[in-house]
């Protein structure tokens, strides 16, 4: 009976019970391997099977949305009732958009990529049928009682060529039709709120230039940017980062998207997730800029100042599950910057 390896107990004339033999461990760990194999294979399989039915509830619920708020963005076409109605799609869209946040956890690559195409062919749509229906008066800032001998040197011209020696620091306000700054080397670029208000706003090629945005645009795109210290006040929508080298983003959104930037600190209040791919260095920081009437922005961009979900950040490029991404780090509370310059506010202007 012990070649059996297994346990008896043989009793005796007298009554009494001794243990005969004890089971080899090698045979109990042989056991118990057999039974966590079983284990995890029933709950991989059912950890699949659940995946499975929250992506195909997610695939349906998302395309069911999209399609309504296609429909939706299609047939506002009254200019009376426009404004509401672009109102409620910017919101379906804000809704869609943390509905695809809060899913991608359970999502593959793909999808995920399909979605996010989805969203942004939507987001475009609600711009171009707001500029359609609802187009906005140019904004130029105009000097009073001046003659036109007496006016500046166009910004195009200013900012096209090197500034002189010592003008680093010099307050650039861009006037052109373009929302944005771009090509810019050793400048202090503003826009103020009356020239981005719920607009798409494009920061690109900018080198060692320092920037405010005093407003709430709809849309942030920052691209090809070195050493530079970018501040906005609230994004209603999206802020999309690509090639961004040794700079400071200082901004509140709704959704932080980031590819390709590295040795980056990020200044953020962002009320859903942050997102980053490809990237390396990449520290964050709750958000700490203030000016005059930024709660008012808040309240535009449909941002909860009280609501910040800055340390929620999703590397497409790190899977491990409970272990943090190498990628990105949060900055020491002794690192952080809690005060910063004053730079053509609306009080300065006036």
């Amino acid at each position: 009976m012990a070649a059996l390896g297994v346990e008896m107990n043989v009793a005796q004339d007298d009554g009494e019970t001794n243990t005969a033999v004890k089971v080899p461990e090698s045979v109990l760990r042989r056991d118990q391997a057999r039974l966590e194999e079983a284990e995890r294979r029933r709950d991989v399989k059912q950890s699949q099977t659940v995946t499975e039915e929250k992506s195909d509830f997610f695939t349906s619920t998302f395309n069911a949305e999209k399609t309504q708020l296609e429909e939706m963005i299609s047939s506002c076409n009254d200019r009376e009732k426009a404004a509401k109605t672009l109102e409620e799609a910017t919101v379906k869209f804000q809704q869609l958009q943390k509905f695809l946040n809060d899913s991608v956890r359970f999502l593959t690559q793909y999808e995920i990529r399909q979605a996010q195409e989805s969203l942004q062919k939507l987001q475009s749509s609600i711009t171009d049928k707001r500029e359609e229906i609802l187009p906005k008066k140019k904004f130029a800032f105009r000097s009073r009682n001046t003659s036109k001998q007496q006016q500046p040197t166009p910004i195009q011209q200013q900012t096209a060529d090197k500034p002189a020696p010592g003008s680093v620091g010099t307050v650039v306000v861009d006037a052109a039709d373009q929302c944005g700054f771009s090509n810019v080397d050793n400048q202090v670029l503003v826009r103020q709120a009356e020239e981005i208000q719920q607009r798409d706003v494009l920061l690109s090629h900018l080198t060692h230039c320092k920037v405010r945005l005093y407003g709430c645009p709809s849309t942030l795109h920052i691209k090809n940017i070195r050493s530079c210290e970018i501040m906005c006040g609230p994004v209603s929508s999206s802020v999309f980062v690509d090639q961004c080298t040794d700079s400071t983003l200082v901004f509140p959104c709704q959704q932080l998207r980031t590819h390709n930037t590295t040795a980056t600190r990020v200044y953020l209040h962002v009320t859903s997730r942050a997102i980053i791919e490809d990237c390396q260095g990449v520290s964050f920081a709750p958000f700490t800029w203030t000016y005059p009437g930024i709660l008012d922005h808040f309240k535009v961009a449909g941002l909860s100042p009280d609501r910040n979900n800055w340390t929620e950040v999703d590397d497409f490029n790190w899977l491990a599950a409970g272990t943090p991404s190498p990628n990105w780090t949060v900055i020491p509370e002794s690192e952080r910057i809690c005060s910063w310059d004053f730079v053509g506010t609306a009080a300065e202007q006036s």
